[in-house]
């Protein structure tokens, strides 16, 4: 067997990540590595912190990248801020909520699960409800727009009810960031993780995490460690630290941070306003386009993403089959449906460069091509 270099095809990314990325972002990746204590790195690092402030519209010191998936951004907030006994009201609505709740479980908290339809968003009156019933709640956990369905909750009206009830809020945010409104700061949340493989339109593999005052001062109060040394932010505090307070923690994926920080700048320049204006033009083009071809949403109007759609496969169709034509014949992918939702739905993404209006053109026609065949 003879391995040789691999050259992946140009796909057009339209699941649900990672998106297609820009040039420009691919252009930054592939830059000169310099060391991960090199003093301009440590600037471009005080620089990406500046402009994740934008992006989560928070003036929180800690504001970083995790240097690993969402996934990881999610346990970083998990192991940090529930300790052993701990009460935590989790809203599950889709696939994302289910893995808030094993955190909790695995960081020995103690899970007060608040279930609501997959499609549908978070109640803010069964939340209402439990932390009436449960005085001593100390986190609210809930995914502020649930990839698996495309649902988008409210996390204003959920970050005000917690803080109402003494509570810290863990809000996932992987799908939202850069993709819809979300001010941390004017919304009182206090954890909240993103990824930056989506609306970010970055390299997958690094998680923007932002952390409020409050979230800090329940880590610095610990009484047991973190069980997790790696994502112990404890630790991570002097690592994000400017140039000669800096102290070393781990070797910082240098090229990707690169490509984090390009996609930032991208992001700032257009004007979050704009980008929030983007996706959700681009959202009502394809709604337009597949309402006209029949196609039903999961999701009701008012509670849903524009930049994941999630669409019912129509009756008799081979869900699977479709999704391989469109990627052998378009070279264009699209996602499948997750848990109640797998075999029955597709998951169309309009995510950060990948919201343009030629892919919404190619998604419908590659679409209605194979339907009719």
């Amino acid at each position: 067997m003879t391995i040789q270099s691999f050259i992946p095809p140009r796909r057009i990314l339209m699941g649900p990540g990672p998106s297609d990325i820009s040039p420009q972002v691919l252009q930054a990746l592939s830059r000169p590595t310099v060391g991960h204590l090199d003093p301009l790195f440590v600037g471009m690092m005080d620089e990406l912190k500046q402009l994740l402030k934008y992006a989560f519209q928070t003036e929180n010191e800690f504001t970083i990248a995790v240097s690993a998936p969402g996934s990881a951004g999610m346990e970083a907030c998990f192991v940090n801020l529930v300790e052993p006994g701990d009460k935590v009201i989790v809203c599950r609505n889709g696939v994302f909520g289910e893995r808030m709740r094993e955190n909790v479980v695995r960081a020995g908290g103690d899970a007060i699960v608040i279930d609501d339809e997959w499609g549908a968003p978070v109640s803010i009156d069964k939340v209402e409800r439990a932390l009436k019933e449960h005085s001593d709640v100390k986190i609210v956990a809930f995914v502020h727009a649930e990839t698996s369905t495309g649902a988008l909750s409210d996390a204003q009206a959920l970050g005000a009810l917690a803080k109402q009830h003494n509570a810290l809020t863990i809000v996932d945010a992987v799908t939202s960031l850069g993709g819809v409104p979300l001010k941390v700061d004017e919304w009182q949340l206090d954890a909240v993780y993103s990824g930056s493989q989506k609306c970010l339109s970055c390299v997958p593999g690094l998680s923007p995490l932002t952390f409020s005052s409050k979230a800090i001062a329940k880590i610095q109060s610990r009484s047991t460690p973190v069980q997790s040394w790696f994502l112990d932010q404890s630790l991570v505090l002097g690592y994000w630290s400017g140039e000669g307070k800096r102290s070393y923690h781990h070797t910082a994926p240098v090229n990707s941070l690169y490509a984090l920080h390009e996609a930032l700048l991208m992001l700032k320049n257009e004007g979050l306003d704009n980008a929030w204006q983007r996706h959700r033009t681009m959202h009502d083009k394809l709604k337009l386009g597949l309402e006209k071809l029949g196609f039903k949403f999961v999701v009701e109007a008012a509670d849903r993403l524009p930049q994941l759609n999630a669409i019912y496969v129509p009756e008799g169709i081979d869900e699977a089959a479709v999704r391989n034509h469109l990627l052998e014949t378009y070279n264009l992918e699209i996602g499948a449906g997750l848990g109640a939702l797998a075999g029955k739905a597709w998951r169309i993404g309009l995510m950060g460069y990948g919201a343009r209006q030629e892919n919404v053109a190619l998604c419908l026609q590659a679409l209605e091509e194979s339907l009719t065949q």
